[in-house]
């Protein structure tokens, strides 16, 4: 019974990452014709990441503390959010852009006829391989700052591991929104809302109020992204903040698949 079940998920596991390879294939290709764009896209974060963390050196010239964290702390925290950011834009993010499309011009008739999850196919479909590049740059970052702070054997181990969770969070919280889409007429507006969402993320909690922060922390858990993960990698003890966010992504797919369901259940092809 449990070696039944083992090869079925095994089955199942090596089915979807043959078609997610397929998947990155084709974007590679489509990224190629447009090498210019690729390039710019390349540049344009890289711009991005220099003016993040000279602002964050920039205020630290007038302060020597923000809250309980030095300049080398909020910069390392900062290099963690950029890496979860870059992943994010990397794997998922062009998909919110083109979901409202699919939805208004109908071809999310062919996704949901395909042998495979509608979710996985409509959010994991289209990947940005420029982006893959500048990850290498951000986790340069975030070694390099994390020698600064003086991280310890056990913090370096979980690294990966806590930011792949922060990268989880976000796209679970950034799908419920972007399936709201099914009862919109475009999704511009919507796709703002997540970039907003995610610049709340990009501070640590203890900058807000304590009002906003339990808001944000409880209600919508976009500040559990990257501060539970390095509050546990500076202090162990305070594992707290990273047990909600294994809380919260759970929760977040619950609601992710009842609102997803629910925007199909309404959903009408442009074609009918």
């Amino acid at each position: 019974m449990i070696g039944q079940m083992w090869n079925r998920y095994r089955q199942r596991f090596i089915h979807y990452f043959q078609v997610y390879s397929g998947f990155f294939a084709t974007s590679f290709i489509a990224a190629m014709s447009f090498r210019i764009h690729f390039v710019l896209l390349i540049v344009m974060d890289l711009f991005f990441y220099v003016s993040t963390l000279g602002s964050v050196h920039i205020i630290y010239n007038h302060v020597s503390m923000i809250g309980p964290w030095n300049r080398e702390e909020l910069l390392f925290f900062v290099s963690v959010m950029l890496t979860i950011q870059q992943c994010h834009m990397a794997f998922v993010s062009e998909n919110f852009w083109l979901f409202s499309s699919t939805i208004r011009t109908g071809a999310l008739d062919f996704v949901l006829l395909k042998p495979i999850s509608a979710l996985f196919s409509s959010f994991f479909r289209h990947i940005r391989p420029g982006s893959f590049i500048n990850i290498l740059i951000t986790w340069i970052t975030v070694i390099y700052y994390g020698i600064e702070v003086h991280l310890g054997l056990l913090a370096w181990v979980l690294l990966p591991f806590c930011i792949l969770s922060g990268l989880i969070l976000a796209s679970s919280l950034d799908m419920v929104i972007a399936s709201s889409m099914f009862w919109m007429l475009e999704g511009t507006g919507i796709n703002f809302l997540r970039i907003e969402l995610q610049e709340l993320s990009r501070w640590p909690d203890f900058i807000y109020g304590s009002i906003t922060s339990r808001i944000l922390t409880i209600v919508v858990p976009v500040l559990l992204i990257g501060s539970a993960p390095v509050r546990f990698l500076f202090d162990h003890s305070d594992w707290l903040p990273l047990f909600g966010l294994g809380v919260a992504i759970i929760v977040v797919w619950v609601v992710l698949h009842f609102v997803w369901n629910a925007g199909l259940n309404i959903y009408e092809s442009a074609s009918s």
